[in-house]
């Protein structure tokens, strides 16, 4: 599994440099059918950005869907994969991103640093047809703890900012339940914090971490901790996991086409078993706090 993210303090020449030149980030398609249309894929269960540690799960093909993509729009269709929107656009697209597909919380928040407007039209279903993912909170499976409740005396690590499912939504909970997780202290990766609170378990130390939902199978999957070494106290409500964001800059036909091809994947049986969902994309809807 690819655990690895880019720093902030790494990507902000490189995403200033991007942020300035806000019109050239992308072209309409009516400028030129030889002109590219620039799919940024950020799925941290992409084929590229993960790995094939657990059979059938996060290897979702977007060469296909581009392909696809590009069959609709008589044009060129070029992916480019990364977990950091500023760096793809700096270093891979050439500043261009027409479609964005990734962690609804991180696309929306990176897009925003760079200077790309681009607004949310489909929502990428699982396996079981579930649109949203949640934050779960561990410890290892040792520890005394049963619920949040008893994490008065623990040291919490969160995931970065930008993960709402791993920080925000979590904070949230924490205080909810009449928990002061004191300053967020943030680790880049689910496999980091889990293999800190085992290390610090080791030590006789006592730590919880908040991992992804999708994540959990590929932490034992790949080896980072074996089977029954942590153990799940709470979950974090619903926030929507994989979403497609078009760049507002495309003619509204253009919005209106791509939309449309994305809800239509169900009908297409490659293209479902590609990207490893069950009902392909569905419209984006705002998850409602239950």
């Amino acid at each position: 599994m690819s655990v690895s993210r880019v720093t902030r303090r790494q990507f902000v020449a490189g995403a200033g440099l991007v942020a300035a030149s806000g019109p050239t980030l992308s072209r309409s398609i009516a400028n030129s059918a030889e002109e590219p249309f620039h799919i940024v894929v950020m799925d941290p269960l992409a084929a590229p950005l993960s790995c094939p540690c657990v059979k059938g799960y996060a290897q979702r093909d977007y060469e296909v869907l581009a392909k696809h993509i590009g069959s609709v729009l008589v044009r060129p269709v070029k992916v480019h994969f990364g977990e950091s929107l500023p760096i793809v656009l700096a270093k891979k697209s050439g500043g261009k991103a027409d479609l964005i597909i990734g962690k609804e919380s991180v696309v929306r928040l990176e897009s925003k640093q760079v200077g790309l407007k681009a607004s949310p039209i489909a929502s990428l279903t699982g396996k079981d047809g579930s649109t949203t993912m949640t934050g779960w909170v561990v410890v290892p499976s040792s520890d005394s703890a049963f619920s949040i409740a008893d994490l008065g005396s623990h040291k919490v690590l969160f995931g970065p900012p930008e993960c709402d499912e791993k920080y925000k939504t979590a904070i949230d909970l924490f205080k909810e339940l009449g928990i002061n997780p004191g300053k967020p202290v943030s680790c880049h990766s689910c496999s980091d914090g889990a293999t800190k609170i085992l290390d610090m378990a080791k030590k006789g130390e006592k730590g919880a971490t908040v991992i992804s939902s999708y994540a959990a199978p590929l932490l034992e999957g790949c080896g980072t901790i074996q089977k029954g070494d942590l153990k799940v106290i709470g979950k974090t409500d619903p926030v929507p996991f994989v979403v497609a964001f078009v760049n507002d800059q495309l003619s509204p036909e253009t919005q209106k086409l791509i939309s449309a091809q994305l809800v239509s994947l169900k009908n297409h049986p490659d293209l479902v078993k590609a990207l490893e969902t069950k009902e392909g994309f569905v419209p984006f809807a705002a998850v409602k706090k239950n």
